[in-house]
């Protein structure tokens, strides 16, 4: 059968349809394409309690002495201590504290000190002057409403300066020992991954994790989960290949070991 006759060839040429078309179809390129990459960090549904546990009991014996990495003493310096880890590594954040902890160990000491006065002893982390604001801040707080005490509560916690929901869950789950799951990008990330709570935000992750983790598992499972995220479930890409817990976990691309290519010979 003969072809149908076309219109002249410019008008085949990518550069002959209206600049809107071309913009609409490279969003839709790049939308599909974001698609796909979510897809593929999500799993395709979640785990069952079975799952659960043997992903949770796997994880517990490759970090049997898992705690938080941030270095405190007392409820108050585990307080300041998480303030100042938000979008700032625990190793930033632990070569800092030190000097700051011996010139302030409590909230009359942290106002004494004043924001300049921190400031000058974090200023190595993101977000410093800030910071040191809501440090003092919240020390003011506490010495006016807790009789400098750090509160047990996820919303007397939550109306301090500087203090989140993420922070709040920090300090009841390790400084009061309540079954809270704090939900960081690690967390988050590897939440979605393995099936274990899969959720588009920060609060249905964190709300799904308390539903299906059974609760004698959730207030250790916090250090499990971020230690796993930080270390072996990264970012980037995951090591799925040392990952202790990689057959419950329902992650649809797994990373193989990777191939250690010998040194090139030279004659």
């Amino acid at each position: 059968m003969a072809r149908p006759t076309r219109s002249p060839a410019k008008a085949d040429t990518p550069s002959a349809k209206p600049a809107s078309a071309r913009r609409t179809a490279a969003k839709a390129k790049a939308s599909d394409g974001a698609a796909s990459a979510d897809q593929k960090a999500t799993a395709p549904r979640d785990m069952t309690r079975p799952e659960i546990v043997q992903f949770l009991t796997d994880l517990e014996r490759a970090w049997p002495d898992a705690e938080t990495e941030l270095h405190y003493s007392t409820p108050f310096t585990l307080l300041i201590a998480v303030v100042l880890s938000a979008q700032a590594t625990d190793a930033s954040v632990n070569r800092v504290t030190p000097a700051l902890f011996a010139a302030a160990p409590d909230p009359a000491a942290m106002v004494a000190l004043g924001e300049d006065g921190v400031g000058e002893l974090i200023r190595t982390i993101g977000l410093w002057r800030n910071k040191a604001k809501n440090v003092v801040e919240l020390s003011r707080q506490l010495l006016a409403h807790h009789k400098g005490e750090v509160p047990g509560t996820r919303e007397a916690l939550e109306a301090l300066a500087g203090v989140g929901r993420k922070t709040a869950n920090v300090v009841l789950n390790v400084a009061f020992h309540q079954p809270t799951v704090p939900v960081d990008t690690h967390v988050f990330r590897l939440a979605n991954r393995t099936g274990l709570g899969r959720g588009k935000t920060v609060e249905a992750v964190e709300a799904a994790l308390e539903r299906r983790i059974p609760k004698e598992m959730i207030r250790a499972s916090h250090h499990w989960l971020i230690l796993q995220g930080r270390y072996v479930c990264k970012a980037r890409k995951p090591e799925c290949w040392r990952c202790a817990a990689s057959t419950p976990c329902l992650y649809p691309v797994k990373t193989d070991r990777p191939v250690i290519k010998p040194p090139r010979q030279t004659l």
